[in-house]
C-alpha cells in the first residue's frame, strides 16, 4: 500500500487494479491530487472511482488535467464534444462495442496512453469489465520465448474482423467520413514503457494480424499462444460498473474485454482516450 495525501488506493486484485477513494472530481481537484491518481495508475495499471457522476465538462476537465483528450478515428464524438466517444448497447442489441480482448487502437501509429470510461447507464446484473496486466503477461514468459519476441514487430489493422464484428453497427449508424479506411500500425511485439521502463508484451486478438517479415500462417501459432497466456486468471482483475463510476486504464500495459452478459438492458458509457506516443 501507497502512501497518499489526498486519495486512498484499495488492491482489486494481486496483479492489477485498485479502487481510489476520497475523491470527488465534479469540483475539480489539485495538481497534487492529479499526481497521486497517476502516480496510482503506473503502480496499479488501472484504477477506478465510483460515485463520480460528471457533466461532460467536468469529466472533459478532468481528463485534460491528466493528459491531451483525442477523437476516437472511427466514430464521432457526441455533439459539441468531438473527444468524449458514446459506448452503448441498446436493449435490442446482442453484440457490445469492442468485446473482445484488445488494447485500445493499436493501429495507429501513436496509439494512446490511457482511456477513461464513465459510466452513465448500467444493466442490473452484468455488464463488467475485465482488464490484463501486459507486464504479467511479459515477465512470466520464458527467457526463450523472450529472446524470440524480442525482435518482432506485430502489424495491427482496423479491420481485422474480431474487432470489427463488435462495432459494426455503430460504424453503419454514425461512423466518421473513411471510416472504412484500413488503419495500419506497425508496433514492436514487447513495449517498454515510457515512464516505469518496464516491458509489457503489446499485441491483442483484436487487432494484430500477424509479424512483420512473416506470413499470417506462419504468426497464428505464436499469436495464439500469447493471447491465451496474456489473459491467464492470475494477470486479471473484474470490475463491477455502477452509474458514476470511472475507469481509467493505462493502454501501454494493459488489456480490457467488457463481458458481453447483459442482453435486452441498455448500457451507456462515455469515453476519452488520452494521447500517447509511437511505441518503443
Amino acid at each position: 500500500m501507497m502512501n497518499y495525501q489526498d486519495i486512498t488506493a484499495r488492491r482489486l486484485s494481486g496483479l492489477v487494479g485498485a479502487e481510489i477513494g476520497g475523491v470527488n472530481l465534479a469540483p475539480g481537484i489539485t495538481q497534487r491530487t492529479v499526481d497521486e491518481i497517476r502516480d496510482a495508475l503506473l503502480a496499479y495499471n488501472v484504477v477506478f472511482l465510483r460515485g463520480q457522476e460528471l457533466t461532460l465538462d467536468q469529466f472533459l476537465a478532468f481528463a485534460r488535467q491528466l493528459g491531451e483528450p483525442s477523437e476516437y478515428p472511427l466514430l464521432p464524438g457526441l455533439p459539441g464534444y468531438p473527444m468524449i466517444t458514446p459506448v452503448v448497447k441498446r436493449e435490442n442489441e446482442t453484440v457490445n462495442f469492442g468485446g473482445v480482448w484488445h488494447s485500445d487502437t493499436t493501429y495507429l501509429p501513436e496509439p494512446p496512453m490511457a482511456t477513461l470510461l464513465l459510466a452513465r447507464t448500467v444493466p442490473p446484473v452484468g455488464g463488467d469489465t475485465l482488464f490484463a496486466n501486459m507486464y504479467a503477461a511479459y515477465d512470466a514468459l520464458s527467457d526463450g520465448m523472450k529472446d524470440l519476441l524480442g525482435g518482432l514487430v506485430g502489424i495491427s489493422s482496423s479491420r481485422k474482423a474480431d474487432a470489427m464484428r463488435t462495432r459494426e453497427d455503430r460504424v453503419s449508424e454514425a461512423g466518421r467520413p473513411n471510416s472504412d479506411t484500413e488503419l495500419i500500425g506497425e508496433h514492436p511485439v514487447v513495449r517498454t514503457h515510457p515512464e516505469t521502463g518496464r516491458k509489457a508484451l503489446y499485441l491483442n486478438i483484436a487487432h494484430t494480424v500477424r509479424f512483420v517479415g512473416m506470413t499470417e500462417e506462419e504468426s497464428t501459432p505464436i499469436l495464439r499462444y500469447l493471447y491465451e497466456h496474456s489473459v491467464r486468471p492470475e494477470f486479471t482483475c473484474r470490475f463491477s460498473w455502477e452509474v458514476g463510476s470511472l475507469a481509467i486504464w493505462d493502454n501501454r500495459c494493459t488489456m480490457h474485454n467488457p463481458v458481453n452478459d447483459y442482453h435486452g438492458y441498455l448500457r451507456e458509457m462515455h469515453r476519452i482516450t488520452l494521447r500517447g506516443d509511437a511505441p518503443r
